[in-house]
């Protein structure tokens, strides 16, 4: 089982990210990639819901259009599609083949697709769970990043828990599982170790109800020593546990091959509350599902 040894552990408490090599077999991540090419060949998305996705603050807040800001907003509890930059002309037909212009699907193939569900709630993501001492643990939110060859976008350097914040801090985990290669060339993590330590810089909020915009950022990102970063390149299967606070990026994939990885993000329930702040919210038809079955 995947329980992390006591030095695994330290290290982790240390960095703020752990790499865990060979987690899920090719097997397991040939049938994630399999799942996802379905899903990416059914996608029927409505003209003016092809909204592109971005990490740069300006763009994540000017909105072309309510309809694009509610399709992103209301996605927690929805298999959605969200496109990189530049796939679209200015009527929303695509400019590149589809399955080569999404950017990620998000944000709940945990709880609605038969091949995600059973990766996030195997029994080796439960066991490692309990090995960093989760008690109550839910899953909050999932994604499926394509990282596209050529023009995969970059992903600016950022903590998690800007966007799924969480009182006391410190019980936000991200499980990171690389489906493909991450590779210098095509895009891997990058991570300032021992940076989940300082806090959180930046929060995305909610602004109250009827007004506009109906998000924006609280506080800023600091200019962050870029010689500080440190990559993380992965083979296929391996797992990076990331804390909610550890500050991390990744570079635009420039390559000819794509860097597919499907990340969720766990709370320890117990004792904490959720902002109701967070763009991201539990609702009637998905509450947070427990991790352990």
């Amino acid at each position: 089982m995947a329980c992390l040894s006591p030095s695994q552990l330290q290290k982790f408490q240390e960095d703020g990210f752990l790499v865990l090599e060979g987690f899920l077999s090719a097997d397991e991540c040939a049938a994630m990639q399999q799942r996802i090419g379905e899903l990416v060949a059914d996608m029927d998305v409505p003209v003016h819901y092809r909204i592109e996705f971005s990490t740069q603050e300006d763009e994540q807040l000017r909105t072309k259009g309510q309809g694009n800001k509610d399709y992103f907003l209301s996605s927690g509890d929805k298999i959605r599609f969200f496109f990189e930059k530049g796939v679209f002309d200015k009527k929303g037909n695509f400019l590149v083949p589809p399955e080569k212009s999404v950017n990620k699907i998000g944000h709940a193939l945990h709880a609605y697709d038969p091949v995600f569900r059973s990766v996030t709630y195997s029994p080796k993501v439960q066991a490692l769970a309990k090995s960093l001492g989760f008690q109550m643990p839910v899953v909050v939110q999932s994604m499926y990043i394509f990282k596209q060859p050529h023009f995969g976008g970059e992903v600016t350097p950022h903590q998690d828990s800007t966007f799924l914040h969480t009182e006391p801090l410190g019980r936000l985990l991200g499980i990171w599982i690389a489906v493909e290669d991450a590779t210098l060339e095509n895009g891997c993590l990058w991570f300032i170790p021992g940076s989940h330590t300082g806090g959180v810089s930046r929060r995305l909020v909610r602004t109250p109800a009827g007004s506009k915009p109906d998000i924006s950022f609280l506080g800023s990102e600091p200019v962050r020593d870029a010689s500080l970063f440190v990559p993380t390149p992965v083979r296929r299967g391996d797992l990076v546990l990331i804390h909610g606070e550890v500050v991390h990026k990744s570079e635009q994939n420039l390559s000819d091959h794509s860097r597919h990885a499907y990340t969720f993000h766990l709370m320890e329930s117990l004792g904490t509350v959720w902002s109701p702040e967070n763009w991201l919210q539990p609702t009637a038809e998905l509450p947070f599902p427990p991790l352990y079955t």
